[in-house]
């Protein structure tokens, strides 16, 4: 067994206590409960992480510091350097970002019969979706509907939703899973061939379709074959550090930064779509992130410089079970499926303290109040902080063998660490997830920019100010769907004019005028983890969390 000797008293008292809380449940959070629990221990309730924006559609909004520093920071391409009259592609959609967002409306814009091109900042896949474990949100069984999933999701999202963008997720859910399945995605099956189904914390139904715990590892497969089949171009190890407008204020393409060359690349496209993830690499807080490499918030940079804004963007998703130790594979996410299939989170005396299926953010608190003011988190030898979840309750509830043939990767990925979660607990404390809000849209996903358009998790308003599991998949599907087919019906009315970076110039000067100005310059492109940033994860470990 990997865990070290400090830790094997609270392993004895998890497995002593195994077999009586196997019939026992904890009671749920009513709504006063709940909000003054978010409002005590959640990290979107400290006023002293964030700042307020003092440039831009969003001045006077508070936004996680992190963030504020690039929207308050010069681009990096100058603007002088950059001939614009010199158009290395032209397009009539580009997809900037190659997750599942972007590929879905790759290739539904494709289908109704557009010229795309891909600019991705890494390889053709590269994004959180290729980690997904849990599954895909959709109303396909009898028992359930359209309208039980979108009270769920609103509830869970706090009542600040959009009601027409959920109202867009819900009724097309159903078709995406078809969709997918016509592709070629290998959903988990009953014995009957109909669909398996588990019920995420904040659902009320079963309604995650899976492929084990490897989902979206699964449907990027086939999106990016079917990407390959269809012969759309793709740019890779190409971000995207600028839009380009035209001279009447309407997006025109980006600049690309070519990786291998250091060259930049100007892509005039009549409309820009971008998809490009998440905040996660920035670590708001301090928090460990399951995100991936390239997720340090270059869409949000760029849409907010050509004068799109930001929703709900002070608003974070921190995942309850991010893995705590072994410390190489620190915030990485244990799926909530594990949840849904029994697995219990107890403290370092094998109480449960909360009910294992409560919202995201709901449990997240509990577990840094738990770890914080409690005093009843485990702490390992480098000073890290969790609780267990207690994954072999799952063959104890269901029957020996379910664990391996449900979760065969989070067992394969733990085994490397001499973990076995078939019989030991996995210690887990929440790490950055998702980004709740982001770049303000209508219902077809256009910004305050004409023809930029912005979808997945870059997108803000379908989740309100906290996200269900298993609707981040289904969001990037329905959107890249219908962002795809709307943009494609477009392009004949678009003429572009004369290409500019007046506004990148233009916002510059107001930062200099705002005497913002600093050291560093935006988008961030690629995390950097030298030196003071490393020291500085290291020292926030040390500490429990308490708001």
């Amino acid at each position: 067994m990997a865990y070290p000797p400090e830790m094997q008293g609270s392993l004895k008292k998890v497995e002593a206590s195994r077999r009586l809380r196997r019939e026992q449940t904890f009671p749920r959070l009513d709504f006063a409960e709940k909000t003054t629990l978010l409002e005590t221990y959640h990290p979107d309730f400290r006023p002293a992480e964030k700042r307020q924006i003092r440039v831009g559609s969003n001045k006077g909004d508070s936004a996680p510091k992190e963030l504020v520093d690039l929207l308050e920071s010069p681009g990096r391409l100058n603007p002088d350097i950059i001939d614009l009259t010199k158009v290395d592609y032209k397009t009539d959609i580009l997809v900037v970002g190659s997750g599942g967002a972007g590929l879905t409306a790759a290739l539904t814009a494709k289908e109704h019969g557009a010229e795309v091109l891909i600019a991705t900042k890494l390889r053709l896949g590269d994004s959180n979706t290729i980690m997904a474990e849990g599954g895909i949100g959709a109303a396909t069984l009898p028992e359930d509907s359209p309208a039980i999933h979108y009270i769920d999701t609103v509830v869970g999202g706090r009542f600040k939703n959009i009601p027409e963008l959920v109202e867009a997720l819900v009724q097309d859910a159903p078709f995406i899973v078809e969709w997918l399945t016509n592709l070629g995605v290998n959903f988990d099956r009953l014995p009957d061939g109909t669909y398996f189904t588990h019920m995420p914390a904040g659902h009320s139904r079963r309604r995650s379709h899976s492929v084990k715990d490897l989902t979206g590892l699964e449907i990027m497969r086939v999106l990016c074959d079917e990407i390959r089949n269809q012969e759309i171009n793709v740019l890779e190890f190409s971000p995207a550090v600028e839009l380009v407008l035209d001279d009447q204020g309407k997006c025109a393409g980006s600049v690309l930064l070519n990786f291998d060359t250091d060259q930049y690349i100007v892509v005039e496209a009549k409309t820009t779509i971008i998809a490009t993830g998440g905040i996660g690499r920035l670590h708001p807080q301090g928090f460990p992130t399951s995100n991936h490499y390239g997720a340090t918030a270059d869409g949000l940079i760029m849409a907010y410089r050509a004068g799109s804004k930001l929703l709900y963007i002070d608003y974070i998703q921190y995942h309850p079970t991010g893995v705590a130790w072994p410390e190489q594979m620190l915030g990485l996410l244990v799926s909530e499926a594990l949840r849904a299939q029994g697995a219990q989170v107890v403290n370092v005396d094998g109480e449960m303290f909360v009910d294992r299926l409560e919202t995201r953010d709901a449990l997240s608190a509990a577990i840094i109040r738990e770890c914080g003011e409690r005093g009843k988190g485990v702490l390992t030898p480098t000073g890290m902080v969790g609780v267990w979840l207690d994954t072999p309750l799952i063959d104890v509830i269901g029957r020996d063998g379910t664990f391996l043939r449900r979760f065969a990767g989070i067992h394969k990925r733990f085994q490397k660490y001499d973990i076995d979660p078939i019989k030991d607990p996995i210690l887990v404390y929440p790490t950055q997830h998702y980004q709740n809000g982001g770049i303000q849209t209508d219902v077809h996903c256009e910004t305050d920019v004409p023809n930029l358009y912005a979808i997945g998790e870059v997108q803000g308003g379908v989740h309100g100010h906290n996200r269900l599991g298993s609707n981040s998949l289904v969001d990037i599907f329905v959107f890249g769907r219908r962002t795809g087919e709307y943009a494609a019906q477009r392009i004949n009315k678009t003429k572009i004019r004369k290409l500019s970076l007046e506004h990148l110039k233009a916002y510059n000067e107001l930062l200099l005028e705002e005497q913002t100005t600093t050291d560093t310059v935006s988008p961030m492109l690629l995390p950097d983890y030298r030196f003071e940033k490393a020291l500085m994860m290291v020292q926030y470990t040390k500490e429990p969390f308490r708001a």
